[in-house]
């Protein structure tokens, strides 16, 4: 069947490179990014899709260094708590490299919005809903910047009321991500946790099922 809308060879096989090649970067170059592919990369994040129209993403980009540095102390603070939750593995786990918060060239966070109770619209049985249309802007940034030629990471080693707190956010609304974005020398040919033997990735057949839980499914020809 014909599909007039449908993007031309080149345009698909651009989307389906950059999906593959996004990887969640922890190494970065400390050149500074271009305001102007920033600004790009916003305004991706704000096309996302959003349960309701509800808009919940904020953005708050961090250029004071003083608060760069304390996010960054934060962030080390809950990487050790991590480590002790993670008993057997906590040796393993403090061997990796989990943030370039002060290596990167632009510090964002993300957050969801205060007074998300106010929108009923799709959250009514799945209030979490606001929370995955943060989820798909800040898929929105990474895609477009890895086609941008820029790594990004995403950090969520932090005490979410303890950043708020930083940050001045008012009640209700809560920190999710921490972005950091920047050059880099080089993108990781796999995922940086597979690389260092942390985890391995599960094929697609085994998470595809067919009409009910656990039917296993053969993906599509």
């Amino acid at each position: 069947m014909h599909n007039n809308h449908r993007f031309s060879d080149s345009e698909r096989a651009a989307i389906y490179r950059v999906i593959a090649e996004r990887r969640d970067m922890r190494h970065f170059l400390p050149d500074p990014v271009n305001p102007v592919v920033l600004k790009r990369l916003l305004a991706a994040a704000h096309q996302a899709p959003s349960v309701g129209l509800m808009q919940p993403w904020r953005f708050i980009r961090i250029t004071d260094p003083q608060l760069r540095t304390t996010i960054a102390a934060q962030v080390e603070e809950e990487r050790h708590r991590t480590a002790a939750a993670l008993a057997e593995r906590s040796d393993e786990f403090m061997r990796l490299k989990v943030a370039g918060i002060l290596e990167c060239g632009e510090l964002l966070v993300v957050a969801l919005s205060d007074r998300r109770e106010q929108h009923i619209f799709g959250r009514r049985t799945l209030p979490e809903m606001d929370l995955a249309s943060v989820a798909c802007a800040i898929q929105n940034f990474w895609l477009a910047a890895r086609a941008e030629g820029l790594g990004m990471g995403w950090v969520s080693l932090f005490d979410p009321m303890q950043l708020a707190e930083l940050l001045d956010m008012p009640a209700g609304s809560k920190p999710v991500a921490i972005l950091c974005l920047g050059h880099v020398e080089a993108f990781y040919p796999a995922p940086m946790l597979k690389l260092q033997g942390w985890a391995e990735e599960r094929p697609l057949q085994e998470l595809l099922f067919h009409n009910r839980w656990s039917n296993s499914a053969v993906p599509p020809e």
